[in-house]
């Protein structure tokens, strides 16, 4: 998540190539995260694995395991219940205070975030869509103006991207903040407050919806496999 510009460390370059195969879905929940095959995958030692995989731990990501290696954290419906709990308060409050304190040069940030959304989701960009989405919350996070609510912000929001990631509807998502963004732009902290609860609500059924079908792809998975090796089975006893 660091920006154009800023130094990285090998170790930050390594979380966030991890961090983002996890948010993205490239790394399936349950997967296996070894320290040596890590390091020989992305081209660099151990230590900066293990550095990365500690992070990752503490931003709620991964589960470690005993000695060198961890998994893709599964998020199950009272992982999701938790979250959607804590980013009603968190929200209700950024929002309302994004509407009375906006300005021109945030307005300008949140509508960038909004086009780029917009336009991924009309070209059927899932990846850049749902980060743009999430950029969308930070920026309205930042608009806020209470720096103690930034850095609280800051404590969860991995596991807030990958929120953001269970939405397969991304034209609706990005509609929603179409509406946000015209309501926060308007000042209408009445109408900001109704639309945010509406939007999370969605995200909490879309988010459920989402892990429902990840569950049936995978017991279908696992069913196909069984299948497939009773039929080996049954041609070698041929």
């Amino acid at each position: 998540m660091a920006r154009p510009g800023d130094f990285e460390s090998e170790s930050e370059r390594v979380t966030g190539r991890l961090r983002d195969s996890i948010i993205d879905g490239i790394r399936q929940p349950g997967s296996r995260l070894v320290e040596r095959e890590l390091a020989a995958e992305l081209g660099v030692s151990r230590l900066p694995v293990r550095q990365a995989l500690r992070q990752l731990v503490a931003e709620g990501l991964v589960t470690p395991r005993p000695r060198t290696w961890a998994i893709v954290r599964e998020f199950g419906p009272a992982d999701i219940a938790d979250l959607i709990e804590v980013r009603t308060a968190f929200e209700a409050l950024a929002f309302r205070l994004a509407a009375q304190r906006r300005t021109r040069e945030g307005l300008d940030r949140l509508q960038a975030d909004l086009a780029a959304e917009l336009a991924a989701a009309r070209a059927g960009d899932a990846l850049a869509a749902r980060r743009a989405a999430a950029d969308f919350h930070e920026t309205v996070t930042a608009m806020a103006g209470n720096e103690l609510l930034v850095e609280v912000e800051r404590t969860w929001r991995s596991r807030m991207r990958w929120l953001l990631g269970r939405h397969d509807d991304l034209l609706a998502m990005a509609a929603e903040h179409e509406a946000l963004y015209a309501a926060i732009a308007d000042r209408a902290v009445d109408r900001v407050a109704t639309l945010v609860s509406e939007h999370i609500q969605r995200s909490k059924e879309a988010a459920l919806a989402h892990l429902r079908g990840s569950e049936a792809r995978s017991v279908r998975g696992i069913a196909d496999s069984q299948r497939t090796g009773v039929q080996c089975a049954d041609l070698a006893a041929e």
